[in-house]
């Protein structure tokens, strides 16, 4: 069991963790703030953004590495549950939650598919355990 797939968009997912850190502390240097936002909105939509992107992900690529790994799923479902979370978080960090705080269709969209991604997941595992115990 080699988890390639979840491998490669977990190596994506780092990369894009990691941008939104750097957004994170280049802000922090530029508004002179140390620790929060400072009361920057910016700031703190760049933090939230993060902190969201770390909220949501390792739960998900947990999910998608199981499918992988434990379902019988062919690897374009896998693939494509990769696909979509990684859309998802590209969205929802650099087109919506980095963009404003209310309401935004980045934002939504953004979410929506990081939710689907592990709502699929999560009953397929389901699924396969249930089965599983069933025999």
């Amino acid at each position: 069991m080699s988890l390639t797939i979840t491998m490669f968009y977990t190596g994506l997912l780092g990369l894009m963790f990691l941008a939104l850190a750097f957004r994170v502390v280049r802000l922090r240097r530029s508004l002179q703030v140390g620790l929060g936002s400072g009361g920057h909105e910016e700031l703190n939509r760049a933090v939230r953004a993060h902190a969201n992107f770390a909220e949501y992900v390792p739960l998900a690529l947990l999910l998608v590495a199981m499918v992988e790994a434990g379902t019988a799923a062919p690897v374009w479902v896998v693939h494509l549950l990769g696909l979509v979370l990684l859309l998802g978080r590209t969205i929802h960090g650099f087109a919506g939650l980095n963009r404003r705080s209310g309401y935004s269709p980045g934002r939504f969209w953004g979410t929506s598919l990081t939710w689907l991604v592990i709502a699929v997941a999560a009953l397929m595992v389901i699924a396969t355990a249930a089965g599983r115990w069933m025999l």
